[in-house]
């Protein structure tokens, strides 16, 4: 059974007080996903960021999670994006398929857009192991991803990037139609 995350490290965060976060949260295996999610707000808020700088977004599942992320990643508008979800193996290879392409995805939209995109799905033969890594005994996956993007915005902002994206795809403004209510719950609720 793999470990908790190594403690992450402390980056001087000087520059990122206004920083905006998001966090895309896939509602299959909702109950595990909430978990997660409250792991990566109570990282955030441990770190100093303030509820009013996190947007929570739901999409359908952890397949979608790079989709939303490269969505969000181009409005320019956050230092880093968080993704958590959770991915059960069955009794087909769908596992395999789903929880590679949302690590795949996740990792190209932080490589394409120069915007940090955190992986903070689980992937786990049962229930049981997906419990003990969203704020059971393992820890909690969610909260690991969100201290990786804390430390990665703050090392984007020292190599001066500053925390704004490269267009990808011919964007050459950011889109303002955006999405989702600041902490929106599962299913817009």
């Amino acid at each position: 059974m793999a470990g908790r995350a190594p403690r992450p490290h402390r980056r001087d965060r000087s520059g990122l007080d206004d920083a905006r976060f998001a966090v895309v949260a896939a509602r299959f295996n909702e109950r595990i996903s909430k978990r997660l999610l409250a792991g990566a707000m109570q990282a955030l808020s441990s770190a100093g960021v303030i509820d009013e700088a996190v947007e929570v977004h739901w999409v359908p599942g952890s397949f979608e999670l790079p989709q939303a992320a490269a969505l969000l990643a181009r409005t320019g508008r956050y230092a880093a994006i968080i993704c958590v979800g959770c991915v059960i193996k069955g009794e087909t290879p769908h596992f395999d398929f789903v929880a590679g392409q949302a690590a795949a995805g996740i990792q190209l939209v932080a490589v394409a857009t120069g915007v940090p995109a955190t992986f903070g799905v689980i992937t786990a033969l049962t229930e049981a192991q997906a419990l003990a890594r969203s704020g059971g005994e393992v820890g909690n996956r969610g909260q690991e991803a969100a201290e990786a993007a804390l430390e990665m915005a703050a090392f984007v902002h020292a190599q001066g990037a500053g925390g704004r994206p490269r267009r990808v795809s011919g964007h050459s403004a950011p889109d303002r139609r955006g999405g989702g209510a600041l902490r929106s719950r599962p299913g817009g609720k």
